[in-house]
């Protein structure tokens, strides 16, 4: 496939620092694994674990419930093991993460059996502790290095996230402007049209294509574009054995991994970023406070440089309702005086206008990858 794109970072501006278009130039390279394609994977386990390098590799899928990730990172501690990075999804009421740890005493991986098999059994038991798991705790191993946001995407397509879930009032949400999502086909030279339209923001592309190649898809041309607030992408796409989307239940199903591969990474309430001395049990204790504040993680990412914990924790109130700005308040208190605190508030969809203002081809900025049509429909 050739393609072209045209980026500027996240504040619009041109890339001109040239460390950021050399590693770019090698993440998008020959040798990089960006797609996740040199790993393999077994299902139907509900813990995963391998080891690499200096840290075990951790993949679990399960229910979403409060203060889970509070008992997972116990569970962690308990065992004498440190979370040095770490990433969290949750989406209609499931949760997927994969973490890595090592030996706090040797900072070493975890590779003696027993220990890990009784880490296992103990992260099982902290999945299954809902007892109302219909689809139950699920995870896979990953053998090589993969693409952890790419793993993510795997893990929860795999665990049918997409279909209706979560509490009735999740379900009765109403939420401004949803993805508007069709597909067509394209009679004359034999492709499914996929033209999707939603709230622009980073990643939105490398979601939408990782879903459609984890479906076996494959996309010959796109047109990618934005309209204020909105993204706009049109995609041409077949199934790898040839086949367009006929079916109205192929379809359908398209729309709804796609609706759910744009929806994982958008999260609402307030983000926590906290930043402090890396210590075993941090994360645990973290967690704790915020279980006991009401407080419910829809997203996290840790990251240990040094010595130093970098973590950003994505909450909202467990009942459904408003964080109370008290809440807020308190919690720096509680855990400002250890770690540095930044607290900000993260946009609401319900700032969106209901309905999308229709996209002006003129005004539109873009661009496509690819090549020309003619090049593919040739």
């Amino acid at each position: 496939m050739n393609a072209v794109f045209h980026v500027t970072d996240q504040q619009g501006n041109k890339i001109t620092d040239q460390k950021t278009i050399e590693y770019i130039e090698k993440a998008l390279g020959p040798e990089s694994n960006i797609l996740g394609t040199k790993g393999d994977s077994w299902p139907g386990k509900s813990v995963g674990m391998h080891s690499i390098g200096d840290y075990t590799a951790i993949e679990l899928i399960g229910t979403d419930r409060p203060g889970l990730l509070s008992e997972i990172f116990a569970v962690l501690a308990n065992l004498h093991c440190n979370v040095i990075a770490a990433e969290v999804w949750t989406h209609n009421m499931r949760v997927a993460c994969i973490l890595f740890v090592n030996d706090e005493a040797t900072f070493q991986a975890v590779d003696d059996p027993s220990r890990l098999s009784k880490m296992e059994e103990q992260l099982r038991n902290v999945l299954r502790g809902c007892g109302d798991d219909v689809r139950g705790a699920r995870t896979s191993f990953s053998i090589g290095t993969t693409h952890v946001d790419r793993r993510l995407h795997q893990l929860m397509l795999a665990d049918k996230d997409y279909e209706i879930g979560g509490s009735v009032a999740e379900r009765n949400e109403v939420i401004p402007f949803r993805p508007v999502i069709t597909i067509d086909h394209c009679e004359e030279k034999g492709y499914s049209v996929v033209n999707i339209k939603c709230k622009d923001r980073p990643k939105l592309l490398f979601d939408i294509v990782c879903t459609l190649t984890d479906m076996q898809f494959v996309v010959f041309h796109a047109s990618v574009s934005s309209d204020g607030p909105y993204g706009l992408q049109e995609l041409y796409i077949r199934h790898k054995d040839g086949f367009t989307l006929d079916s109205k239940e192929e379809k359908e199903m398209v729309i709804k991994c796609l609706e759910a591969a744009i929806s994982r990474r958008v999260s609402e309430g307030f983000s926590l970023e906290l930043c402090g001395r890396d210590r075993v049990g941090l994360l645990s204790d973290v967690t704790r406070v915020l279980r006991e504040y009401g407080l419910t993680v829809t997203r996290a990412d840790v990251t240990t440089i040094g010595e130093q914990a970098m973590n950003v924790f994505y909450v909202r109130d467990a009942s459904g309702n408003p964080v109370d700005m008290k809440t807020i308040e308190a919690l720096r208190r509680e855990i400002g005086h250890t770690v540095m605190l930044n607290v900000k508030r993260v946009p609401s969809s319900a700032s969106a206008s209901a309905k999308a203002p229709q996209p002006s081809r003129g005004a539109r900025k873009g661009f496509s990858f690819g090549g020309l049509l003619g090049r593919f429909w040739g």
